[in-house]
């Protein structure tokens, strides 16, 4: 598979973002292109960059949602909410909290075109403050003009697909017979999130939804896929990543046996691999703080949405083992 230039979008309130960030600046079929937090502390800069440090990608630029806005009223960091769940000082040990960053919106002005795609696995806060900045009769375009070659190539972990989307074998037990659900990062920002459906910057709109990633799960299983990958690899990024991700689920393994949702991972993946996923064409909608799916002609529609997923095909694609 060809590279793929790539930026990440997170957050770390869940452990599998920081997991999908290490995946990314370490797999042969990905170029990691810059980083953005939401809502962008201190403390999940400092998670960033300790990660970046002991991947040896200390230059890739980073950008928080937040930070400039609390650096001009002068909130100090004791004052911030981190933002950043137990596990991540577990698993990298304590880190100091740190303000190296740009605006987010910047870094994906400056990062994204027709040939980059950003994954995001959060509030949509940081693609928000930048198409208000780039779309008329919005927050200031005169000063922000799209670029020539701009464009917006955008997966999301996040939507719904359900009842007449999802063939009734395909649905998780959880969510039979649904058709609109709550879905976390779409509801953080849900003005950014309708405004992304919308915008004509917005190129291609995929989405990874709730029905599916939550049927993704790191076992046991997975973990001695892993280690046998490992002990294949000569000294490399990807066995730096895998390495780190080993670790990671090591700690969480020895808490949590049953295994951990693999939401984001599974997204990046369907970057890396669009066939891991089966996907179909929807008008995706808000309606009473859940989200859902209506099936939808290619002129019709507004986004695609996966509906089932690969397992092997997810694994092998996760581990660089697709020829």
């Amino acid at each position: 598979m060809r590279v793929k230039d790539i930026v990440f979008d997170m957050e770390t309130g869940d452990p599998d973002d920081v997991l999908t960030l290490i995946l990314l600046l370490g797999h042969p079929s990905v170029r990691l292109k810059a980083v953005t937090v939401t809502p962008g502390t201190p403390h999940q800069i400092g998670v960033v960059r300790e990660v970046l440090r002991r991947m040896g990608m200390s230059h890739l630029p980073v950008g928080a949602y937040n930070l400039d806005h609390m650096k001009a009223k002068g909130t100090s960091d004791e004052h911030y909410v981190t933002c950043v769940s137990g596990w991540h000082g577990k698993f990298l040990g304590e880190i100091d909290p740190s303000r190296e960053a740009e605006p987010g919106w910047k870094v994906l002005y400056q990062n994204l075109g027709r040939d980059t795609h950003l994954v995001t696995g959060a509030p949509l806060k940081n693609l928000g403050a930048l198409l208000q900045r780039i779309t008329p009769s919005l927050k200031h375009p005169e000063e922000f003009p799209a670029r020539e070659g701009f464009e917006v190539n955008w997966t999301a972990q996040g939507g719904f697909a359900g009842e007449g989307v999802v063939p009734s074998e395909y649905q998780l037990d959880k969510f039979k017979g649904m058709v609109t659900c709550p879905t976390y990062n779409l509801n953080g920002d849900p003005k950014s999130a309708l405004l992304a459906l919308g915008s004509p910057w917005v190129g291609v709109r995929r989405f990874v939804s709730k029905n599916v990633c939550h049927g993704v799960v790191y076992d046991s299983t997975l973990h001695a896929r892993v280690a046998g990958k490992i002990a294949s690899l000569p000294e490399s990024p990807q066995r730096r990543s895998l390495e780190l991700i080993y670790q990671g689920m090591s700690k969480y393994l020895e808490k949590s046996p049953k295994g951990k949702a693999f939401h984001d991972p599974l997204a990046a993946c369907c970057v890396i691999d669009p066939e891991v996923g089966e996907w179909a064409g929807v008008q995706l909608y808000r309606e009473k703080g859940g989200w859902g799916s209506r099936l939808a002609s290619p002129s019709q529609a507004n986004a695609t949405i996966i509906v089932r997923y690969n397992h092997e095909r997810f694994v092998q694609t996760l581990l660089d083992e697709r020829q």
